[in-house]
């Protein structure tokens, strides 16, 4: 088995090995993962923190050995909490710019060692908060399918970053992300924090947010924003009428 670590700031990943498929996630700084198969310049990729299956170009990352995928995976790296943080690679004199949930892996002091690279941390990495002033810091950010930052994210990345942040972590897509969890009966017995998922018309999942307090729920959908929620799903004020249909509540912390 080859293993590999992102050493960019994000990094693509797609359905097919191709520049036009489909953007199904991305890979964020210090991720590590397992390569099983290549195809011309592309590598096809299963990751560490949720087995998520995707194809990323061979120039974006560099390899990583057996012992030192399996110390990140006993190990897991320190991650980073602002919206962006600076990382020096004092190998070309250069600036990469971090997004938050980014890995320092194999971080000794205030220097990250991703393969034979060296990035030296810049500032403070930040620290954890309540997942409420997490989920908050996102507000306005623009929906982007597979996106994973402050600068464009989907629903089940938008909920899985947040938990990471948080110190949880959850599958990649809303339908992965409703097997996780604790059964809430109804709204009533909800509780800060706890997911709330959606379905589409022919009732499989499609969309997930984070309950917040007084009937609302913070989501991607257009943008993260503030919606309110009640037994039939997400009542948007913007465009009066109801976005999405509620379909289960899972509690996670």
């Amino acid at each position: 088995m080859e293993y590999g670590i992102c050493n960019l700031a994000i990094v693509p990943m797609r359905a097919e090995p191709s520049d036009r498929s489909e953007i199904v996630s991305q890979l964020l700084f210090g991720e590590a993962f397992e390569v099983t198969e290549y195809n011309n310049k592309w590598a096809k990729i299963v990751t560490a923190i949720d087995h998520y299956t995707g194809w990323i170009d061979r120039l974006q990352f560099v390899s990583l050995g057996h012992i030192a995928y399996k110390d990140l995976q006993q190990n897991p790296a320190s991650l980073t909490y602002r919206a962006v943080t600076q990382a020096w690679k004092i190998e070309d004199n250069s600036i990469i710019y971090l997004a938050a949930g980014s890995s320092l892996a194999f971080l000794q002091g205030t220097t990250s060692y991703v393969g034979s690279q060296k990035f030296e941390i810049i500032g403070e990495i930040g620290e954890t908060d309540h997942i409420a002033n997490i989920a908050r810091s996102y507000l306005n950010s623009p929906y982007l399918w597979g996106g994973r930052t402050h600068f464009g994210i989907d629903c089940s990345g938008y909920t899985q970053v947040v938990y990471r942040l948080c110190g949880l972590n959850l599958q990649r897509d809303a339908s992965m992300q409703a097997n996780q969890g604790q059964l809430v009966e109804n709204l009533a017995q909800t509780k800060l924090g706890d997911l709330a998922f959606f379905n589409n018309p022919e009732g499989r999942i499609t969309h997930v947010g984070i309950i917040l307090n007084d009937g609302q729920i913070i989501h991607a959908s257009g943008k993260v924003k503030i919606d309110l929620l009640d037994n039939e799903g997400i009542w948007s004020e913007e465009l009066k009428r109801y976005t999405h249909k509620l379909n289960v509540i899972k509690r996670f912390i």
